[in-house]
């Protein structure tokens, strides 16, 4: 009996896979055990119904897979919004001060400087609501505000240095001569509320005057652009009662009581008090 060779023909990827084995079968024929004596078989590849019966028993996995495994719930990301943190120190202030009452001047100092809790010297800050938009002026403080105030005359020195980025001084006064140079430099001054002008007091025929008057204590005040509100620095929690108090008086008097709607007095660390007007 001749040689047999058993091929199994089917789709094309299994006969090109046919012709690879068998021609590394004919290369290296392995008897296959049980046969009959010189036969040889050659095994190559499953057949058509093999591999349709194999397609059909994964496709039976997979549904029974998606049966027994649970739904998967899409994870939705939520924004957290974080709570400002208040410390110990601030909470136990904040019992201190009744929300609901309105405080005279001197009881509000009294009570203020008890709420001291920092090492610093802390400001002392008046926030006031007024019943329009649009009120400004200033007011000499007898005492200042505690910090040192920088006033700078507008030069060509001067002029030379914001060019470069370079600002050192809280206000800049100027001569109306002085305003064509001014616009050349009126992109670093404007956004800083620097810009001299009338309506302040920083555009003057007399800038050396005006800057004597703001060395002792003068201040400009101006409630918001959008907002009936301003935020004014009256002095350190140093300067005790009297000081605050005077200077306090002045500033309320300035922006005129009838335009004021309600006042909040606070240190740099403390919760607010009401005052009462």
């Amino acid at each position: 009996m001749g040689k047999i060779r058993v091929r199994t023909l089917g789709i094309d990827e299994a006969e090109k896979k046919q012709k690879t084995d068998a021609r590394k079968k004919s290369e290296g024929k392995k008897l296959v055990k049980g046969g009959k004596g010189g036969e040889r078989i050659v095994s190559v590849g499953p057949t058509e119904e093999e591999l349709a019966a194999l397609e059909a028993s994964k496709e039976v996995k997979v549904s029974e897979a998606s049966k027994e495994a649970p739904a998967e719930k899409k994870k939705t990301k939520q924004k957290k919004t974080k709570e400002r943190a208040r410390s110990k120190n601030y909470q136990l202030s904040a019992k201190m001060v009744d929300r609901s009452k309105q405080y005279s001047l001197t009881d509000a100092l009294d009570l203020l400087e008890k709420l001291k809790r920092s090492k610093f010297d802390e400001t002392v800050e008046l926030h006031i609501n007024t019943i329009e938009t649009g009120v400004s002026g200033n007011a000499v403080l007898p005492y200042g505000t505690g910090k040192a105030f920088r006033v700078a005359i507008a030069n060509d020195d001067i002029l030379s240095e914001v060019q470069k980025g370079n600002i050192n001084f809280d206000m800049l006064l100027a001569t109306p001569d002085m305003m064509p140079k001014l616009a050349r430099v009126a992109k670093f001054l404007g956004p800083r509320g620097l810009m001299p002008n009338p309506k302040n007091g920083t555009l003057t025929k007399d800038p050396e005057r005006v800057a004597a008057s703001f060395k002792k204590g003068q201040i400009n005040f101006k409630t918001e652009a959008k907002s009936p509100i301003m935020h004014l620095s009256v002095g350190k929690i140093s300067f005790g009662a009297k000081k605050l108090s005077e200077n306090i008086e002045i500033i309320l008097n300035a922006v005129k009581k009838e335009k004021i709607k309600n006042v909040t007095l606070k240190s740099t660390m403390s919760p607010g008090i009401k005052l009462a007007l």
